[in-house]
Order: structure tokens, then C-alpha cells, then sequence
């Protein structure tokens, strides 16, 4: 199985953040996720909107890091991220899967994304103290590899009766049957009466009545 290819795209917010970066795509890495990021990836002379637009098609899942700052500029549209706002947005998006792209909170305390991004489910890397949990959530995503399963569709228990009719009658008649087999059984007689059905039955007169009636009809 080839690793996934997971595109990293984030603001330049400080020199803390793109360590912070830097370290969270080694650790993709180091898991199994080839992680493209601009640090790596991108060197001075280089064409930015090839190198965001080749990514953004050719990746498997894009990781948008998701900071105060880049939600502002993303909103402004201003600079890079502001061009991969009109990237997104634009009939791009409509060649590329619209459900790779995977938002990752970090450092804000709202959990606000762009307004591109604004209905899509986010992964919280926000606190550093529980950042473990958040990587198996995202690398198991990532790497298809879910917590739980979804259980397969069981057989169905119910077996049609075979020659019964298509509504409930069917079932009245065979609780008439097997009164009067119990009947028989407790009498041994050639024949039953009417009151030993009735008390190895737990239905009414009148009802008894009608299904005795339904089983002649089947005799």
C-alpha cells in the first residue's frame, strides 16, 4: 500500500508556528504519510500558485492548519492563503475531491475555520497536552484505518411461511391449530370439542370463533 499523500498548508503567523509545522508534518512522516510541506518542498525561485495548485490536485487529502491569523486572512482574502481562498473556491475546486480537505484547529480559541471551510468537520490540535489523541484521530483517517468498524447487515430472522397469506391471518389460524393439537393431546379422543380448544387457547370467543372459520377454509 503506497502512503497517502497529505498536502500541509498553513500562515506564516510566527517563527513558533512554522516549527510547530514543521514538527507536526514530521510526525506524519514518521507514521506513514508522505507530508508535503513548503519547507521541504519549496525553495526560493520556485512558482507558489504551481506549487500550491500541482499539490492541491495531485494530494490525497489536504490539511488546512487553521490559526486566528489564517482565518483572517483567509477571510480577506490576503496573501497566500488569500490566493489558496480563490483556489478553493474557484472551478478548482470542482476537479478535486471536495472531502480530503480536513481542517486543523490549532491555536484558536473560537475553533473558527474560513467560510470555505466552515461546514467541514475539524480535527483539534489546540492543546498541546492531548495532541497524541488528535494524531491517531488524523492519521487513522489518513491512512484508512478506523477506530470501529461498521458491522455487516445481519441475516433477516424472520422466514416467510410457505403458502401463508400476505396478511396477519396466518398467524390466528396456526394459534387455532395448535390449541386444537393440545386439545387432542390432553383428551386423546377422535374428536375435540369446542370448550377444550377454547381453553388451550388464550383467544376470545368471537375470535376463536373467526380463525376456526379461516382454518376450515384452509382444510
Amino acid at each position: 500500500m503506497n502512503p497517502p499523500k497529505v498536502f500541509i498548508w498553513y500562515s506564516h503567523d510566527s517563527a513558533t508556528h512554522k516549527r510547530w509545522v514543521l514538527e507536526f508534518a514530521t510526525t506524519l512522516r514518521n507514521r506513514g504519510v508522505d507530508a508535503i510541506l513548503d519547507q521541504w518542498d519549496l525553495r526560493p525561485g520556485d512558482d507558489l500558485p504551481h506549487f500550491m495548485e500541482t499539490n492541491l490536485q495531485s494530494s490525497d487529502f489536504v490539511l488546512m492548519i487553521c490559526t486566528e491569523k489564517y482565518v483572517e486572512k483567509a477571510n480577506a482574502g490576503e496573501g497566500g492563503v488569500g490566493y489558496e481562498k480563490m483556489i478553493m473556491t474557484s472551478a478548482l475546486l470542482s476537479r478535486i475531491d471536495n472531502n480530503k480537505v480536513i481542517p486543523i484547529i490549532r491555536q484558536n480559541p473560537s475553533k473558527s475555520r474560513p467560510t470555505f471551510l466552515k461546514s467541514k468537520l475539524y480535527i483539534d490540535f489546540s492543546n498541546d497536552d492531548e495532541a497524541e489523541y488528535a494524531f491517531d484521530d488524523l492519521i487513522r483517517v489518513l491512512l484508512n484505518a478506523p477506530l470501529y468498524e461498521k458491522p455487516e447487515i445481519g441475516k433477516n430472522p424472520f422466514r416467510p411461511m410457505e403458502g401463508s397469506r400476505p396478511d396477519r391471518t396466518s398467524d390466528g389460524v396456526r394459534e387455532v391449530m395448535a390449541s386444537i393439537a393440545k386439545a387432542y393431546d390432553s383428551t386423546g379422543d377422535e374428536h375435540v370439542f369446542f370448550n377444550a380448544v377454547m381453553n388451550n387457547s388464550s383467544m376470545r370467543r368471537l375470535t376463536l370463533d373467526r380463525y376456526v372459520r379461516e382454518a376450515e377454509q384452509w382444510v
